[in-house]
């Protein structure tokens, strides 16, 4: 007897493009849900990122983002094609989207209109400000909720480069993304122990700033403050990866009797008897300058070195990879992080296996990434046969 897939059965009608929605519905595909993706007729704008290999609009973002889903385009504006749009969402368990308000209330396709064609459709919004303050009406993207959210303001504190800087990664929308594929999964267990659907609204604005606060609103948490906000561990400039032989590493000793045996370990067991660091709490209070006798004591070994003393010490140890070597990671090859693949038109590829593992479904299938309209034809020839049907 096979095994259902964990969300077998959940139609998701997915009209959100760029990365904030599709990684939502990305994980919802990982997990087994029929998602099917709407797009304009050019495809979605995010296709373009990375060169394809055989066909336009198969670039790498979108193998990633899209993977396990079915593709249909449709021009909404136009008669025919709302009409297929109703008539998926009539079939459909989830509605998502990431248009804004006025403007998908003007395709005919708000909330009211929706639960008209489907009373128990779980609807969700996924948006950059959430209803009802001043910044509602305005577009979002990553870049902005990163600098409106404090977190261009953080990597000054640590570096001491005065410019307020974004992080490297899409790491709002990727949040939010998450937001939203867990906000959809708890409608649908509401809906499937009451039976109705309901509105879900997903702001980009909030959902990162309650994930950057969750540690660093800090001494603001309580009224009136017990000491300022920012959790000090984070920004402090000293704890960064030191210095090795042949790269960089990160150890964390964190708790005290480690801090004692990372010293013995690096061959300065006296460090801690100086004034300012001979107890627990004034080596808490004066981290900085343990990091910095660290710093200078890590280039006498190299990584390897190390990893070996530190791990033998049980004491939490990485060397600094360089990003551009991540897929030669060992415990990634073994756990088969990375799995090698072949999509139908654009040849091999690598797919990354989703981090969640459910004994229920140990090996989860994942279908591949489709090309603009892959299934057009044979989701409107099924609507169209299930309504001749009805009829």
């Amino acid at each position: 007897m096979n095994t259902p897939k964990l969300l077998e059965g959940i139609r998701v009608v997915d009209m959100t493009s760029v990365i904030f929605g599709p990684y939502a519905t990305q994980i919802l595909a990982d997990c087994g849900a029929d998602v099917i993706k709407i797009e304009s007729p050019q495809g979605d704008f995010f296709r373009g990122a990375g060169k394809p290999v055989n066909t336009r609009g198969m670039g790498a973002c979108h193998m990633t983002l899209n993977r396990g889903k079915r593709a249909i385009t449709l021009d909404v504006r136009k008669d025919e094609d709302a009409e297929v749009l109703r008539d998926l969402i009539e079939t459909a368990d989830v509605f998502i989207h990431n248009v804004r308000k006025a403007g998908i209330e003007r395709l005919g396709f708000g909330f009211d209109a929706v639960k008209e064609l489907k009373p128990d459709i779980i609807y969700v919004h996924c948006t950059g400000f959430g209803s009802g303050g001043p910044y509602e009406p305005l577009q979002c993207y990553d870049d902005v909720v990163q600098a409106a959210s404090g977190l261009t303001s953080l990597m000054p504190l640590a570096d001491g480069n005065p410019k307020p800087r974004y992080v490297p990664s899409a790491i709002v929308d990727k949040v939010a993304g998450l937001h939203g594929a867990y906000a959809t999964m708890a409608a649908i267990i509401h809906k499937l122990r009451t039976g109705g659907g309901q509105f879900v609204e997903v702001p980009m604005f909030e959902a990162f700033t309650g994930f950057l606060l969750e540690e660093h609103l800090f001494g603001a948490t309580f009224d009136p403050p017990q000491e300022s906000i920012l959790y000090k561990r984070q920004i402090d400039p000293d704890r960064q990866p030191s210095p090795t032989k042949d790269g960089h590493m990160s150890i964390v000793p964190y708790v005290d009797a480690n801090w004692q045996k990372t010293f013995e370990i690096m061959g300065d067991p006296g460090f801690l008897e100086r004034e300012g660091l001979d107890t627990p709490v004034t080596r808490f209070r004066n981290q900085g300058k343990m990091f910095e006798r660290i710093d200078a004591l890590a280039p006498a070994k190299t990584n390897a070195e190390w990893a070996a003393l530190f791990t033998e010490a049980n004491i939490p140890f990485m060397p600094a990879r360089d990003i551009l070597t991540i897929m030669e990671d060992p415990h990634l090859q073994a756990v088969g992080f990375f799995k090698r693949k072949e999509h139908p038109s654009e040849g091999g590829y690598f797919e990354m296996q989703p981090p969640v593992r459910f004994s229920a479904r140990p090996d989860p299938e994942i279908g591949p990434a489709p090309r603009v309209d892959e299934h057009g034809e044979e989701i409107r020839e099924k609507l169209q046969a299930s309504k001749t049907v009805e009829g």
